[in-house]
């Protein structure tokens, strides 16, 4: 079978690129250096990154920005290091579809909020070329916030169509951007004229119905998803989407309600199968090893999960749902598989796949054997860690998975054995973080005045302490991020 030469790069149109090793853009960056406006490149250049395939440009993108501004992605990547990559963001779309269809504006928005970072957006018909023209200046002189732009191509006279990158500079003399292109293998960096790159953004994605624009990418002061975020893996989270911000609402304007234990039934009882996997907790990964020490680093984290989730399970809110949870047989799928006995065999293949690059594919993962133990260390507390030995893709692996949880020893049993679904993520924290994040708007249409105000005074985040706050907030922006891009999407 004869060998596919394939394509060697391409050349740069120019004008109106200007190629940024060429003696003219080396000149540009000089000049650009003496006036100030290079400032963000140091940091996106030490962390730039070619895309690893044909249609991550989003991925790669947003990958270079998050390493830039020294997010740690609280998972690891190879080995014992933590490092985003871009295979590694998937939690607002299926990594398999990114791979075919790439990713849309608004998700890689959503994208970007999942990973710990804080996003101002921009479509171009909502800005201004001198608003754009602000915005580069504002990131080139700064090494806390950088800027990815969302363009067409064929406004800058270059093949293929929709296309994310970089901004790492931006010469005043000459109203130049420079443009830090993660397609490497096609096109290197390099300058164009900020008002032909205001074109190219000012176009319409075909696949959304949106205009293009841009984002500026900065670092939280506290990081998000720290135990929970939405997950887009299961086939019925557009279903979830559109029901918990278009048919809840809808369903309250349209039946009498007069209690909060007949709200909260209705609202999990008529929603789309698998709306209990639409919001996800998450868990310290890593790879099985002889020795199963517990690092600071990785107890400091569980501790904060564990603070969360103790500050989830003293609002009001929850007590209403565990309660409605116990009385409720319609509610009994919800809370199946809840202990984490029960629940080690997924968590394990889901861990399988995260480390192995998979997340989302259709491999075939099984986990043969799972097991729950609990560590304790040099007088440390007690830490709950789920292992299990996965199959995955053909090849054999040993997961260790450590779960925030509430250990309570057992000694009356006289086996020195431990009560292990105590305190431990469940439906219940979950479906009660997933109220919190409803729209504000949510709660308008009830009509009993009362009971309006009881759900409006439950779910407020003003009330909320701080940790909990930022994750219910975070929650509410990805949420609002995926109902924004859903409404848009072609049917």
């Amino acid at each position: 079978m004869a060998a596919v030469a394939g394509i060697y790069r391409r050349l740069l149109p120019s004008p109106p690129a200007i190629e940024f090793s060429s003696p003219h853009g080396k000149l540009l960056f000089k000049e650009a250096l003496e006036k100030g406006h290079m400032d963000g490149f140091f940091k996106l250049v030490s962390y730039y990154q070619t895309q690893s395939e044909p249609a991550y440009c989003g991925l790669a993108s947003l990958s270079v920005v998050l390493n830039a501004l020294a997010i740690d992605p609280g998972r690891k990547w190879k080995g014992p290091w933590r490092w985003f990559d871009d295979s590694m963001l998937d939690c607002c779309e299926p990594i398999e579809k990114i791979k075919v269809n790439g990713i849309s504006f608004n998700k890689l928005v959503c994208l970007a909020h999942c990973n710990g970072a804080q996003v101002e957006a921009f479509h171009a018909n909502e800005s201004t070329i001198d608003n754009f023209r602000d915005s580069v200046v504002s990131c080139a002189t700064s090494e806390d916030h950088h800027l990815i732009v969302s363009y067409h191509r064929a406004h800058l006279k270059q093949t293929g169509s929709g296309h994310f990158s970089p901004v790492g500079g931006y010469h005043a003399g000459q109203d130049l951007v420079l443009i830090m292109d993660v397609a490497r293998f096609k096109y290197p960096p390099h300058w164009v004229p900020l008002n032909v790159l205001w074109e190219a953004m000012n176009t319409i994605d075909e696949s959304t119905g949106y205009h293009r624009g841009f984002m500026i990418i900065s670092k939280q002061v506290s990081s998000p998803s720290l135990l929970y975020t939405v997950s887009c893996h299961h086939a019925s989270w557009k279903a979830a989407v559109l029901y918990l911000t278009q048919d809840v609402p809808h369903l309250f304007s349209m039946t009498e309600i007069k209690d909060l234990h007949e709200l909260i039934a209705m609202i999990f009882t008529s929603a789309p199968t698998d709306l209990r996997d639409f919001v996800t907790w998450i868990v310290e990964v890593r790879r099985q090893e002889d020795n199963r020490t517990v690092s600071e680093e990785e107890r400091a984290r569980l501790a904060l999960k564990e603070k969360l989730l103790k500050q989830v399970q003293e609002t009001e809110l929850y007590k209403h749902v565990t309660k409605w949870l116990a009385a409720d047989p319609s509610c009994a799928p919800l809370a199946q598989k809840d202990t984490l006995t029960e629940m080690g065999s997924n968590i394990c293949c889901q861990a399988a796949q995260l480390l192995s690059g998979s997340i989302g594919s259709s491999e075939l993962t099984c986990c043969q054997t799972s097991n729950v133990m609990v560590l304790k260390e040099n007088g440390n507390k007690h830490i709950t860690m789920i292992s299990g030995k996965v199959t995955t893709q053909s090849v054999k692996q040993g997961v260790d998975v450590l779960v925030p949880c509430q250990v309570k020893l057992n000694a009356s049993c006289g086996c020195g054995s431990s009560s292990l679904d105590v305190g431990h993520p469940s439906t219940a924290d979950v479906l009660t973080v997933l109220l919190l994040a409803l729209p504000s708007g949510t709660w308008s249409t009830i009509q009993h005045e009362e009971l309006r105000k009881a759900i409006q005074g439950l779910s407020s985040t003003d009330s909320l302490p701080p940790l909990l706050q930022d994750e219910v907030i975070h929650l509410r922006q990805q949420l609002t991020c995926l109902s924004t891009d859903l409404r848009a999407s072609p049917s």
